[in-house]
């Protein structure tokens, strides 16, 4: 592997301008820090020279020197004779974790062994700033102490940064129609115990993401399941399926999970009219709705379009481990479901929301990770067409997977053989409200480093030759 090294001219560009009324030294090294913390500069990277960063930044050597030993005693950088100084992590390397799939049989361990490549999970790599708003909202903690730590309804500070965020994507939207759950599928949950009894018909897509359909099942309640087409939604079908009789309707329009599509203006809107003239809720998961990659427009949120309960989450805008999401929703519906949240949680971590109504109300740029995210979709996509030319997928524009449709229906056969091989896969039957079917499709997920997707798609086509 090829020494990675950080020029002083774009150490100069990730930093910024200097910080005010702190010593020079410290802002170096909590600049430097951050940018390790959050991955922006990954770990084995060899830093400028003292030298050369005395010059690039205009300050003393004395200044950078104490920056790189404060750094070295922090644990985020070791200095080598004749080699100088290389960020690091503190403390051994941490377990990686991996998406809980609860429909597909399989008992989770806490992490999967090393070595092995993990593709059932669309997770990224953590958005830039975490590390820094977990240590604002640190400072912040102390005033809640004296207080219960319980907010059903979630912190006042989210709820109002959450209704901001609405505000500006064109839905106008109050803190009060705001509930912070812990995660969007403990909102899905919310929702569903507020709305269906067991026994109730919910309207779904075909294929669909496994946890909603977990969540449909432990309802009580029974999937109504309408194929998407190969292009995308069956806008009219589902609106149909609704009207026969349904209780809900859950959808995921931005960035299909595991499909990818998109579904623009004119499909939201008639989703909407079609829903209200029927009596019957749409609740939409905009969980992918940041993970555009290089869509040129995103429609506008369901909810503008008319009456829409929206469930949200930072899992994929921010970072797996944050473990908080959202329901909004008009009316009476709030109460409602808060209500029949209670029954499954009494509210979110306190340090959490903070962080998180931190992060929104001071965003950073992203375009680094998402200019990787592109990478890793397209090599992915390269390597796959190549290896295995019978496969088809219609490449996303966001989103974090791969839907492959194969020559032939052997998906639980090939994730199976790609197992004994060291990859973990997720089945086309996964994603099926009902278990069965869609054997002809598999999805991958591209958010691991290109190293991991290399070695992936090796497997795969060298599973597929067993079983194909």
């Amino acid at each position: 592997m090829t020494p990675r090294r950080l020029s002083p001219h774009r150490l100069a560009q990730l930093l910024g301008p200097a910080g005010r009324g702190v010593p020079a030294y410290r802002w170096l090294a909590d600049g430097i820090r951050l940018l390790v913390a959050d991955g922006r500069v990954l770990p084995d990277t060899t830093l400028p020279s003292e030298r050369a960063l005395t010059a690039q930044l205009g300050v003393s050597r004395t200044t950078v020197a104490r920056a790189y030993a404060d750094l070295v005693e922090r644990g985020y950088a070791e200095a080598r004779q004749g080699s100088g100084t290389r960020t690091r992590l503190p403390g051994p390397p941490a377990p990686a974790g991996e998406e809980p799939f609860g429909p597909v049989g399989r008992v989770l361990g806490a992490d999967h062994p090393p070595g092995v490549a993990d593709l059932t999970a669309t997770v990224p790599p953590a958005a830039p700033g975490l590390v820094a708003a977990f240590e604002r909202a640190s400072a912040q903690l102390p005033r809640y102490l004296a207080g219960s730590g319980y907010h059903p309804a979630g912190l006042p500070e989210l709820r109002e940064a959450l209704a901001e965020r609405y505000e500006s994507r064109g839905v106008p939207t109050r803190p009060d129609q705001i509930i912070v759950t812990s995660g969007a599928l403990a909102g899905v949950a919310a929702v569903l115990r507020a709305l269906a009894a067991p026994g109730d018909r919910v309207v779904v897509e075909s294929p669909t993401y496994p946890n909603s359909i977990a969540a449909l099942h432990r309802q009580g309640a029974r999937p109504v399941a309408v194929p998407m087409a190969e292009d995308g939604f069956d806008v009219e079908g589902i609106v149909a399926a609704a009207a026969a009789g349904a209780r809900a309707t859950l959808l995921i329009p931005d960035f299909h999970n595991p499909t990818g599509h998109l579904l623009g203006d004119d499909g939201r809107a008639a989703l909407t009219r079609g829903h209200a003239r029927a009596g019957v809720p749409l609740l939409v998961d905009e969980t992918l709705q940041d993970m555009a990659l290089d869509a040129p427009r995103l429609p506008l949120p369901t909810a503008a379009h008319g009456p829409t309960i929206t469930v949200g989450s930072c899992s994929k805008s921010h970072w797996g481990g944050l473990r908080l999401g959202w329901v909004r929703a008009d009316g009476r519906l709030p109460a409602a479901i808060q209500q029949a949240r209670l029954s499954l949680d009494l509210g979110a971590p306190v340090l959490e929301q903070l962080a998180l109504a931190d992060l929104l109300r001071h965003p950073r740029p992203d375009s680094e990770r998402r200019a990787a995210l592109v990478r890793r979709r397209d090599h992915l996509h390269a390597l796959v067409t190549a290896a295995l030319p019978g496969w088809e997928t219609q490449v996303p524009r966001g989103g974090l997977s791969l839907w492959w449709r194969l020559p032939r229906p052997r998906s639980s056969a090939l994730v199976a053989a790609a197992a004994r091989r060291g990859v973990r896969l997720a089945s086309g039957p996964a994603f099926s409200p009902d278990g069965t079917g869609l054997e002809g499709y598999l999805r991958t997920p591209f958010t691991q480093p290109e190293e991991t997707l290399g070695r992936a798609a090796a497997v795969i086509a060298d599973a597929w030759a067993e079983v194909g």
